[in-house]
């Protein structure tokens, strides 16, 4: 998902990236929070996630992206057969994502989904809006645990779909937005959280040379 916060200045994080999976073909990396995916188009925010992979693996390539704001796991093809087979992988939707968030309120559901279509908003550049004409976007949702005390749920979410902060969006529209959402929250939202607690915690796909499933996980840290 491409990050709409890329015109302002984003400063970039110290944290250093961690590598979950390497060979020939493809690079699997869990990117920190407060990191770009790909530069932005200030000046000011050049360094970012491809940019210091790049500097020991030149071929690495961006085949999805996630927020600025979002930690976690992001496949990176280091050859040009890498990067068709997985970009026909995510447009079949056969690439599984999960994320896991914290957010505000109790859910009443233990699981469900949320099918609320997506547009950008014209009126809010660059933020996107829950909208009936706007292009279909489909979440599903699990209620890990429930904490009473802060009133607050965590969940795993698995986008069907990969609009531009869908689940951010999602969230906030059924009234559990995620704890530290800047973009997204009221005050009271922002301030629960030193961070947006949305973090890419799994992802499977199939190898894109040898077609082998490859099944990788990464622990959130909050």
């Amino acid at each position: 998902m491409a990050d709409i916060t890329e015109l302002a200045v984003l400063p970039a994080t110290d944290q250093p990236f961690d590598i979950l999976y390497q060979d020939e073909q493809l690079l699997v990396v869990s990117k920190p929070a407060k990191l770009l995916t790909v530069p932005g188009r200030h000046p000011a925010n050049k360094d970012c996630l491809i940019s210091r992979v790049q500097r020991e693996w030149p071929g690495a390539t961006v085949v999805h992206r996630l927020d600025y704001d979002t930690s976690g796991i992001v496949l990176l093809p280091l050859t040009k057969r890498a990067l068709s087979e997985l970009s026909k992988q995510f447009q079949a939707r056969t690439i599984n994502k999960q994320y896991q968030a914290v957010v505000a309120g109790l859910l009443a559901n233990e699981q469900g989904d949320i099918n609320l279509p997506i547009t950008a908003d014209p009126a809010n550049r660059p933020l996107y809006k829950i909208c009936d004409s706007g292009k279909p976007s489909l979440t599903y949702y699990q209620v890990l645990k429930r904490d009473d005390a802060h009133q607050q749920s965590r969940v795993l979410l698995t986008p069907v779909t990969g609009r531009s902060h869908q689940l951010r969006l999602h969230l906030q529209a059924i009234g559990h937005p995620i704890l530290g959402d800047t973009l997204y929250g009221n005050q009271a939202v922002i301030a629960k959280a030193e961070r947006l607690l949305l973090h890419a915690c799994s992802i499977s796909f199939k190898h894109p040379l040898t077609a082998e499933q490859i099944d990788l996980s990464y622990p959130a840290e909050f």
